[in-house]
């Protein structure tokens, strides 16, 4: 039974089985990937968490962005290497199959599911609050009722029942209005999020016509949502006020870090780079460059606009849902704001889009395998996209965009991908040892850690040791009870990295990947608990659908 969950794929049979009969246009190029991956990475993170995420650490939000583009570049070679030995879609789905085999793959691409999913949602409800800013800069006002999701009213409500009219914010009084305006049936108030609804049709259909439709209207959209970041970037550098750079770390390394899943949204975007790897012209050889340059140019301009944000505005100010609209609002730049506003529903509009082209590839990936209903693997015959997957990525977004509140999916979604992240660096380990990696066109640069991972973990201890005495007071007040219920995340930490030394040691690991699962494991620890019960709870349904379905029809088990 074992032997039968952990069956690998052959890289070898998975390239022939992506070859024979998927019908998908190869059509991209270097410059096509960039621009998807830009597309993907620069979207909501930048026009709307990134307030909050400044919010909460103040200026030093900008190390932030550069600790946790470091660990993407760690992870972003290994999404290279295996994208270039392994040039198929289906991205780290794809990748576990071939290094753990078919249950942790069936995991991961199960966790895909729920990222790409929940980030499509989240993307999808910033655009309609950027879109109603901008309606009402031009005089149009929607209806309430017809721009939020029901709990928002329901909450305003409530806090009007109970505190009184004074206590509400605007947004709650906002709130207010949708419930009491809003139509009713049985005396239920009818409120949804039309706009985010809307949007997310819209954009299935782009995706449903085509790979290159989609490229190209990516593309513009990028242009334009670059332009407006070097325009905030290099007109707001005439506003800045060092004095607001000061304190840098106002809420210490706590408050910088209890913002990792605000900040790691923004960078999750470079997976979808490799789903799209059966429409590549030469994925084995442009996958990584596009990889790795999406990396650099959108860890530049997350650094650049973080700057120059927290130093236009103190920091206190920023917890807004449209921060680089509202930064020029509070120097008198009103003329500024609005195009800023028109801008970010374009350019979040380009991420919607890309997170829309990548999901369906995985599903389709998932079928072939047997893993799926075989209609996740039809490719349309005029428009050759995964036509059926397609649809049902939009039906899966866009109700969840009409009902539910923002905050519920930000951290939710940085918790399957950290867990793809860490297999995918775990995978090139395996690669590395069992010779998979002579196979590839692209490896990660190999530094022995034989030595290394263990001096790292023993530096590590010291560091805590000398510098950390509240931590270690804090542990030492601890029962077993509440380390286990508080501080397990940060335990399994320690764990792994003492394993890894021990294995790193033994067989001479490369260091690099080592260091890739090290920092995205300890980002994951910063999550909050309720965002990993619910991460379980969905990995439980996956168990039960691939016991039910799966086991048995996966092409791996009929041969």
């Amino acid at each position: 039974m074992i032997s039968k969950l952990l069956r690998k794929k052959n890289v070898d049979q998975i390239i022939r089985d992506s070859q024979e009969g998927t019908g998908l246009a190869k059509v991209l190029g270097v410059r096509d990937l960039v621009s998807l991956g830009i597309a993907a990475i620069v979207g909501a993170g930048i026009f709307s968490t990134i307030g909050l995420a400044s919010y909460e650490g103040g200026p030093a939000i900008s190390l932030l962005f550069i600790f946790t583009a470091f660990a993407c570049v760690f992870t972003a070679l290994a999404y290279a290497q295996f994208a270039s030995t392994v040039p198929v879609s289906g991205s780290a789905y794809t990748y576990a199959y071939v290094a753990f085999g078919e249950l942790f793959a069936w995991i991961i691409g199960w966790a895909l599911v729920l990222e790409y999913a929940v980030s499509n949602t989240v993307v999808a409800i910033s655009w309609s609050q950027y879109f109603v800013s901008m309606l009402e800069g031009f005089g149009v006002f929607l209806p309430k009722w017809l721009t939020m999701a029901p709990g928002y009213a329901i909450d305003a409500h409530a806090k009007f029942l109970s505190d009184g009219i004074a206590s509400l914010s605007l947004a709650d009084k906002a709130g207010l209005e949708a419930y009491m305006s809003a139509p009713r049936i049985a005396d239920i108030p009818i409120i949804f999020d039309f706009p985010a609804g809307i949007v997310t049709v819209l954009v299935t259909w782009l995706v449903y016509i085509g790979i290159k439709e989609s490229q190209r209207a990516s593309t513009i959209m990028v242009m334009i949502k670059v332009g407006i970041i070097l325009l905030v970037v290099f007109g707001g550098i005439f506003y800045i006020k060092p004095e607001n750079w000061t304190p840098f770390a106002p809420n210490g390394v706590k408050g910088v870090l209890g913002s990792v899943a605000a900040v790691f949204f923004a960078f999750i975007g470079f997976d979808s780079i490799s789903t799209t790897a059966e429409e590549c012209k030469n994925p084995q050889r442009d996958l990584p460059k596009a990889m790795i340059l999406c990396l650099i140019i959108c860890t530049v301009l997350y650094v650049a606009i973080t700057l120059v944000l927290t130093g236009m505005v103190n920091y206190t100010e920023l917890n807004v849902k449209d921060p680089l609209a509202f930064v020029f609002k509070y120097v008198g730049l009103d003329f500024m704001a609005g195009v800023v506003s028109i801008t970010s529903v374009i350019a979040i509009t380009s991420a919607l889009l890309v997170y829309q082209l990548a999901q369906p590839r995985i599903w389709m990936t998932m079928s072939r395998d047997g893993l799926l209903s075989k209609r996740f693997a039809k490719v349309h015959p005029k428009y050759k996209t995964p036509s059926y997957a397609t649809i049902v990525t939009g039906i899966v977004v866009a109700i969840p965009s009409l009902f539910f509140k923002m905050d519920f999916f930000v951290d939710l979604t940085s918790v399957g991908t950290f867990f793809a992240f860490i297999l995918v660096c775990a995978g090139v380990l395996y690669m590395d040892y069992s010779g998979i990696s002579a196979k590839s066109k692209f490896r990660v640069p190999y530094v022995n850690g034989k030595y290394l991972v263990g001096l790292g973990f023993i530096a590590g201890w010291l560091f805590v040791y000398i510098y950390g005495q509240g931590i270690v007071q804090e542990w030492l007040s601890m029962s077993f009870v509440e380390i286990i219920e508080h501080k397990s995340l940060v335990l399994l930490f320690w764990i792994v990295w003492l394993v890894l030394a021990v294995m790193a040691y033994k067989y001479r690991f490369s260091l690099l990947p080592v260091v890739g699962i090290l920092i995205n494991l300890y980002l994951m620890s910063e999550l909050g608990a309720s965002n990993w019960f619910i991460f379980i709870i969905w990995l439980v349904i996956g168990w039960v659908l691939y016991f039910a379905y799966g086991f048995k029809h996966s092409k791996l088990n009929k041969q």
